[in-house]
């Protein structure tokens, strides 16, 4: 199933994506609280304005060179155990929403990445219970300063301005992950390809890792980490992060 959050006129509402006939179940609430309860309303794909399927109620956690030939593009080790950091929620924007270049920085760049949606409560998680905790999936864009990144030597503020957190298109409750692939694009040039079986740490090694950590919440996302191929967004170009089986999140640079 695929929920997607969108603006229709001056009205918000979550729907689940009907592809066959290019339309939004509309929802009655927030399907991640209220369950799917249809109200009887149908809109058109056209007609509607996808947003970000899901803004953070508490925070989220990203995981650092969980793609060994990322790691090594830098010239860093693969770590032995997840890396993980947090983005504010107010980095977060939906598809074709400007990511907005900041002055402090010289060198941004894109790094797209596979999400996860946490759908329950999840504290000290087993890695063989992981999954149980898991709404969804969706795509992400961990935008970073880069220069920031390597002057701060700490990732706070590379990682977390305003815009550097684009989810979407659509949040996937069903998806089968399996020989799954990401793949990052700027202005039709292929940066990034990857399978999403090379990541270092699986999805529910680092869900356990984490929610030791501290206690995953409803709507929290984790971004799990970005393929080699890395590079820089400069104004005017539009990248695209497309996951199989999970569509394309499409945002300009300004």
């Amino acid at each position: 199933m695929k929920i997607a959050r969108f603006s229709h006129g001056e009205t918000i509402s979550f729907g689940i994506l009907d592809e066959e006939e290019d339309e939004l179940v509309v929802l009655k609430g927030d399907p991640l609280f209220a369950g799917y309860e249809p109200t009887g309303e149908r809109v058109a794909l056209a007609d509607a304005e996808f947003l970000a399927p899901v803004i953070p109620r508490s925070k989220i956690v990203a995981v650092g060179r969980n793609y060994r030939e990322h790691a090594t593009e830098f010239g860093n080790d693969v770590p032995a155990e997840p890396l993980i950091f947090l983005k504010p929620n107010t980095s977060v924007i939906g598809p074709n929403v400007d990511i907005v270049l900041p002055p402090q920085s010289q060198q941004v760049e894109h790094e797209g990445e596979l999400a996860v949606v946490i759908g329950a409560i999840a504290k000290n998680v087993k890695e063989e219970d992981a999954l149980d905790v898991v709404y969804g999936y969706t795509i992400a864009n961990d935008v970073t300063a880069r220069d920031l990144q390597h002057r701060d030597g700490q990732w706070s503020r590379a990682k977390g301005f305003d815009t550097f957190c684009p989810l979407g298109p659509v949040i996937d409750t069903d998806i089968d992950l399996e020989g799954g692939t990401i793949e990052t694009s700027v202005n039709g040039e292929v940066r990034q390809h990857g399978r999403l079986s090379d990541m270092v740490f699986s999805i529910p090694a680092i869900i356990a890792y984490a929610s030791a950590v501290f206690t995953l919440l409803p709507g929290d996302v984790i971004l799990t980490g970005t393929p080699a191929g890395v590079g820089p967004l400069v104004s005017g170009d539009r990248v695209d992060v497309t996951v199989s089986g999970l569509g394309t999140l499409s945002n300009p640079v300004r």
